[in-house]
């Protein structure tokens, strides 16, 4: 019998860059030493998965007649209308949907929404430090990006409609009652969480495991979850956004939630955002170095954005950004031409006005809130193709 060891050859494959890359991590969460403990528990989750998730991708493929197979009209109607409006719900399908009907003992509904208020409110900050800092800063490190190009999402034709369809989800978990069970956020959530156990049952056969581990595990669902929760709180404040400690409370427990219905087990799931950022220090302690995927990906988002109306403002507007949240170092790596810091002096300049001048007169967090949704949507409008189809007609 084959002796697999406990832990994908990524492991802590290029500890000194990363520990270079992971500085700011290391600073923010408090690290004043490595836990090995920690590392050792990541090692160990990049060969583990969302077991819900994977006996329901098994079920969906089950043979036609089989009692136990899901099919997806049974999955829309549960997650439309609930579980026990499915006639005979086959047990995998209970086991997904019946669980997440059902608030865990932690949540507090009223943080949720007012972390999804915080979210609204950073407006375009926060999708311009998800597509830099978050996604194209991932792509420094080998696996999922490794992963994304051998599925084709963003890559090539389909960059442009994966982007839209992450912005969409961003939109629905943050949008006031999207979190309620059955609300547009709740549904896409479970609905991506399936959509992951059927890529993994999918690459598992042709994936190279021994190098990666499992192709969506759960270390790696950790440390995406930490790109939507603590990357943006550290992206918004470099842009000159002020967030109050209640605040940054808020919108880690908002992630907590969403977190917990895509399936990242509850030892991933952290309260405060120093808590994150000590984790994201330690996720990227146990990341391999840069392959050939990540300048793919960055290249394809980079021509994607010259695409869309104004594309070279927005092309040079995000090359300038990128180039102080990766630095000359990580431009070259992904093949990114560097620029002057020329649009974060005009961001800190605008987010002062907006947030610490018109935020704080009568009514103005209000206007805010209103501003930053009304943002959202037209950064998910950009997206699609220009044929004026309704937000709500927009697939999730």
């Amino acid at each position: 019998m084959t002796q697999v060891s406990a832990y994908p050859s990524r492991f802590r494959s290029a500890e000194q860059r990363s520990r270079r890359l992971g500085r700011v991590l290391k600073y923010a969460g408090g690290v004043s030493q490595v836990d090995d403990g920690l590392l050792d528990r990541i090692g160990r989750a990049f060969n583990e998965q969302d077991e819900t998730g994977a006996r329901f991708a098994a079920a969906m493929r089950r043979p036609v007649g089989d009692p136990e197979r899901v099919t997806m009209e049974q999955f829309t109607r549960a997650l439309e209308q609930g579980v026990g409006a499915v006639e005979a719900a086959p047990p995998a399908l209970v086991d997904l949907v019946g669980p997440a009907e059902q608030d865990p003992p932690w949540l507090d509904r009223d943080l949720v929404d007012e972390g999804a208020r915080v979210y609204r409110r950073f407006g375009r900050n926060a999708a311009d430090v998800l597509l830099q800092l978050a996604l194209i800063g991932g792509y420094r490190f080998g696996g999922p990006p490794d992963l994304l190009v051998a599925t084709g999402a963003l890559t090539g034709d389909s960059t442009q409609r994966r982007l839209a369809e992450t912005q969409s989800w961003a939109v629905a978990v943050t949008t006031p009652g999207g979190l309620e069970p059955h609300g547009d956020g709740w549904r896409t959530t479970l609905h991506v969480r399936a959509m992951h156990a059927l890529v993994n049952q999918a690459m598992g056969p042709r994936w190279d495991s021994e190098r990666w581990g499992l192709p969506i595990n759960q270390a790696d669902q950790a440390g995406t979850l930490g790109l939507f929760d603590g990357a943006v709180l550290i992206g918004v404040k470099a842009l000159g956004v002020p967030v109050s400690r209640a605040e940054s409370d808020a919108v880690m427990h908002l992630w907590k939630y969403v977190g917990w219905l895509m399936g990242v087990g509850e030892s991933w799931l952290v309260e405060t955002e120093r808590e994150r950022h000590a984790m994201n220090y330690h996720v990227v302690l146990a990341q391999a170095g840069i392959t050939e995927a990540g300048p793919r990906l960055s290249q394809d988002i980079i021509s994607v954005l010259g695409t869309l109306p104004h594309g070279r403002w927005k092309t040079e507007r995000n090359l300038s950004m990128l180039s102080v949240f990766l630095g000359r170092q990580s431009m070259r790596e992904l093949g990114l031409p560097w620029r002057p810091p020329w649009a974060m002096a005009m961001l800190w300049a605008a987010n002062t006005a907006r947030y610490r001048v018109l935020g704080r007169l009568p009514g103005g967090r209000e206007r805010l809130d209103v501003a930053g949704a009304a943002v959202a949507q037209k950064i998910l409008a950009e997206y699609y193709d220009s044929d004026d189809r309704a937000v709500a007609e927009l697939p999730a």
